[in-house]
């Protein structure tokens, strides 16, 4: 039976893309049966796995609006075992076009029923929001993947984040887990760097994924190219922590 992880933080900037992207490659290249749903207006997942954004005619948007199945919406990617359900700029535009209907939160779950069971995994990346599109994604999920950036500001807002997925469990989806706080954007020579995981690790515990993602050039290179880190470059330090990091979850569903 597949598994629906959203990957959620309403801060911008923290890794999520970057993360979404990657894990699906990395559990990709382990031989899962991955597919990547953009929900993000910005597109960026769908840029980063070499899809033309420009090209995109139905996606995400169409998904949420009931107006087509997610089946024809997928397309395949370079990634081995790696599908999308792209984005395009129109996404934007079904926080308001949602309001209205019935049962609006769970838009993207009963869209999704039909083929949660064709993929080991399903990720979510999620918008820098805590609006209806990211309400959507956390209904269907089973679990959360929330990115945490190694700076100053690293848990400002987290407490924000967590009572809305409290709030979800609560009234939407009782199943709802936390995957995981993944530390990302670390830097092993920056004081902050190394206080902040302390501090994270020290709130939280168990919460937090054993792998950390380090700050990587070439992982920062890789989007501009289309390409996830494994294509781009399979022996880089960023490779190396998703590979660790699509472990750690597939052994944890063991």
């Amino acid at each position: 039976m597949g598994k629906i992880i959203a990957i959620a933080n309403q801060k911008g900037g923290v890794g999520k893309t970057t993360t979404s992207v990657n894990l699906a490659a990395a559990l990709g290249v382990l031989e899962k049966k991955v597919l990547l749903i953009d929900a993000d207006p910005q597109a960026n997942a769908t840029s980063g796995l070499g899809i033309d954004v420009e090209s995109v005619e139905q996606g995400t948007y169409e998904v949420l609006e009931h107006s087509v199945s997610p089946k024809d919406v997928i397309i395949e990617t370079n990634s081995p075992n790696v599908s999308l359900i792209p984005a395009h700029i129109d996404l934007v535009a079904i926080e308001i076009e949602l309001v209205d209907k019935p049962e609006r939160e769970y838009m993207l779950k009963k869209a999704l029923k039909d083929i949660k069971d064709e993929y080991d995994y399903i990720l979510i990346d999620c918008a820098p929001s805590l609006g209806l599109i990211t309400l959507n994604s956390l209904v269907a999920s089973d679990s959360v993947v929330v990115p945490i950036q190694c700076e100053y500001f690293a848990l400002e807002g987290l407490g924000k984040l967590l009572n809305t997925i409290k709030s979800v469990q609560n009234i939407h989806n009782k199943s709802l887990s936390i995957e995981g706080l993944l530390l990302t954007m670390y830097d092993s020579r920056l004081r902050l760097s190394n206080q902040v995981v302390e501090d994270v690790r020290k709130h939280f515990s168990s919460m937090v994924f054993d792998t950390i993602i380090h700050r990587n050039v070439r992982l920062s290179e890789a989007p501009s190219y289309g390409e996830t880190i494994i294509s781009y470059d399979a022996t880089s330090k960023g490779a190396e922590n998703y590979i660790h990091l699509a472990n750690e979850i597939i052994k944890k569903h063991k």
